[in-house]
């Protein structure tokens, strides 16, 4: 919760700079100039629109998400028989991190949809009219009014097409940073100092978003474009495309790497610190 309150103003901006459309005059030069510009325009209230939706599924977001990695796990490990104590190699490890990603789609899916129009209403503020969305729950009961389920769910798709990838590299990388710094330090992996992990960590969360940011950015355009406007992802991506450009789907990228080292440190070191508070407890 606590990445979460500290990276959501970056995460609001990366959103922001992801739906500017082509053919538009650019509201933001960039990622100070987003969070500038909204905290002039919105206070500190406007630098935090859409968290409740995060805030309130990010513990079952992360608990699903190592859930699914352990149960990735003993499939991987069962594949080749191995004993459920035996250390995984990459790949399984890289297979167990893309398969925590397909339950946790569930969860994910519907507070992305919420976060980011929450995110961007303030577009139409802006030109005069009024916030279609009071807060999460207004938002998702009106999304569920206008569309049924499949509204709120809308971006599912876009969703596990950026989680799976991204929970690849984020897994992967994590694990190979801590065995180096293992084996530089003549020690096992479990055996590194939480500033080794918290690098370790945030090593990881550069590698996700280094794969994830150009599906993030379909994502986010699907999700906010009114009902009708593409045909599908293939549609908003040739759009990107077409009008845009290859550079349109790496917008946000700078705000995304900001937050992604700290956030992905501290969520990596809470969960061998809880793994090692559990076993301490067996």
């Amino acid at each position: 919760m606590c990445s979460t309150l500290i990276g959501h103003p970056i995460d609001l901006v990366k959103v922001r700079m992801q739906t500017q459309s082509a053919g538009t005059k650019p509201a933001f030069n960039g990622t100070f100039d987003c969070l500038s510009q909204t905290f002039k325009r919105e206070g500190v209230r406007g630098l935090y629109r859409g968290v409740s939706a995060p805030m309130t599924a990010i513990a079952p977001i992360y608990a699903v998400v190592f859930w699914g990695y352990d149960m990735g796990g003993r499939l991987a490990r069962k594949n080749y028989d191995m004993q459920p104590n035996e250390p995984m190699s990459l790949n399984m490890i890289m297979f167990a991190g893309g398969f925590s990603a397909l339950p946790t789609t569930a969860i994910m899916a519907p507070s992305e949809r919420i976060k980011c129009l929450l995110q961007v209403q303030a577009n139409e503020i802006e030109k005069g009219g009024k916030p279609k969305y009071k807060g999460m729950v207004d938002c998702g009961v009106k999304l569920f009014r206008e569309g049924g389920i499949r509204s709120v769910y809308k971006g599912t798709l876009a969703t596990l097409i950026r989680d799976v990838p991204g929970s690849v590299a984020w897994f992967g990388a994590y694990e190979v940073v801590k065995r180096k710094l293992a084996e530089v330090q003549g020690k096992e992996p479990g055996e590194l100092s939480p500033l080794n992990v918290l690098f370790a960590g945030g090593c990881g969360g550069i590698a996700n978003w280094c794969v994830s940011i150009p599906p993030d950015v379909v994502k986010s355009r699907y999700q906010t474009a009114p009902e009708g406007m593409y045909k599908g992802l293939g549609d908003v991506a040739a759009t990107l495309m077409k009008e845009e450009g290859p550079a349109a789907f790496f917008k946000g990228i700078g705000p995304a790497m900001i937050r992604a080292f700290p956030a992905n440190a501290a969520c990596f070191l809470g969960m061998e610190l809880s793994r090692s508070m559990l076993a301490f407890m067996d």
